[in-house]
């Protein structure tokens, strides 16, 4: 028989009991309840690291200056466009990424179909927005000049400079500006400079020009890689089709072996600078200037253009032959020449619409095979001659006026090299 205090105790147990049943139950619903309050978060927290960043329009671009925190990165981001998800989701995420402060500086694209965590990837690997700026092959360096002057948004250090002193400012004191620059596409963002482009394409052109020149062949007409630059730059001024660029070369270098003016218009037009209107009449080619190689013998004293890497092998590697003189077919393509006889008779064909029945078929490309490229603006000048550049070209200079003038010394070696069109 139990007595009063064992029944006491039974009753003290016993609660205990319901009470822990009641705590253990409490606590399961409790851990439900987060477990599901977690899984909610997290599916929540997916769906926003996933999920497009903006519901609307967006800026094209965001910066991070020097110096920015988180923060400061993500108010950016809010003023940009970026709405979606809550500040503390986007710290978490970038904890998770590990880009929490590794976020480089730079300026990077937007646009309402990226991620938070594509955002923040590029951020944190650096994939800044990059900017184009194309340097033309045949372009002389008042064209490279305008070219990066107008170029955005590339900051401009170089306007108040004159040619020398954008030299010394790149570290190349006294050294002519033209040719030096290697014609490309280079690639640049936000902050750089007209003289970090410069500082580029000038050590490109130096490494491409010591390439060239230690594959030289052997029997090259040239005694420098300066030499070799400055005949590259009349090859590109010179050639209307990439793949005449030997063949032009090599009249040009035989015309050297044997002592020949080169008597090519381009360098007579870079002699003359602004005095240049379009128009090359029989005083230009008489009158002196460093660059007239109708009265100076050998290669001009500077490039007259920036050659391309082609323009460069076709300088120190020039195709095989005895062409002397090459005229223009009309259509970017030449006519070469050994004798100046066969030139005169190419010439009266394709400029004087003299030909012998036959020859200009036989002769020229058809009409589908005519040069489709787009002449550089570099080159509109050289390629696209003015009226009074036929009768140079023939063997004499146009008169004064307007006009083809044949060339009375036809038997004299020293002819013009090329003919073009009028």
């Amino acid at each position: 028989m139990l007595d009063g205090n064992t029944i006491d105790e039974v009753d003290v147990a016993g609660g205990r009991r319901r009470a822990l049943r009641w705590g253990l139950g409490l606590l399961c619903l409790l851990l439900l309840a987060v477990a599901a309050a977690a899984g909610w978060g997290w599916m929540h927290y997916q769906r926003f690291a996933d999920a497009p960043a903006a519901s609307a329009g967006t800026a094209d671009s965001v910066r991070i200056e020097r110096g920015d925190g988180f923060a400061t990165v993500l108010a950016r981001l809010r003023e940009a466009g970026i709405d979606a998800g809550h500040d503390l989701e986007w710290r978490l995420l970038a904890r998770q990424m590990d880009a929490a402060g590794r976020l480089k500086v730079g300026e990077y694209a937007l646009a309402p179909e990226l991620t938070p965590r594509e955002l923040l990837q590029r951020m944190r690997d650096g994939r800044v927005l990059q900017y184009r700026v194309t340097l033309v092959e045949g372009w002389n360096f008042r064209q490279l000049r305008a070219a990066l002057a107008a170029a955005q948004p590339l900051r401009h250090e170089t306007g108040d400079m004159d040619d020398a002193a954008l030299m010394a400012a790149l570290g190349h004191p006294g050294q002519h500006p033209e040719g030096r620059f290697l014609p490309e596409t280079y690639l640049y963002q936000r902050g750089d400079s007209d003289l970090d482009i410069l500082r580029r394409a000038h050590a490109a052109m130096e490494q491409a020009l010591a390439q060239a020149w230690e594959s030289r062949a052997p029997d090259v007409p040239l005694k420098s890689a300066e030499e070799a630059l400055v005949l590259a730059s009349i090859v590109e001024k010179e050639t209307g089709q990439a793949q005449e660029r030997p063949q032009i070369a090599g009249v040009f270098s035989r015309r050297l072996q044997k002592g020949m003016l080169l008597q090519t218009d381009p360098t007579v037009i870079y002699g003359m600078g602004s005095a240049y209107a379009g128009n090359i009449r029989k005083r230009d080619l008489t009158t002196d200037t460093p660059y007239n190689t109708y009265t100076r013998p050998g290669l001009p004293p500077t490039p007259i253009a920036m050659p391309g890497r082609a323009a460069l092998q076709a300088a120190v590697d020039p195709a095989p032959g005895d062409a002397l003189y090459f005229v223009s077919r009309n259509d970017g393509s030449h006519v070469f020449s050994a004798t100046y006889a066969e030139h005169n008779a190419a010439v009266d064909c394709y400029q004087r619409r003299r030909c012998p029945p036959g020859k200009a078929d036989n002769g020229a490309p058809s009409p589908g095979k005519a040069d489709n490229r787009a002449p550089s603006p570099g080159k509109a000048d050289n390629k696209a001659p003015s009226p009074g550049k036929a009768g140079n070209d023939t063997g004499a200079a146009a008169p004064e006026s307007a006009g083809p003038a044949p060339k009375a010394d036809a038997g004299k070696r020293d002819a013009p090299a090329s003919t073009e069109s009028p």
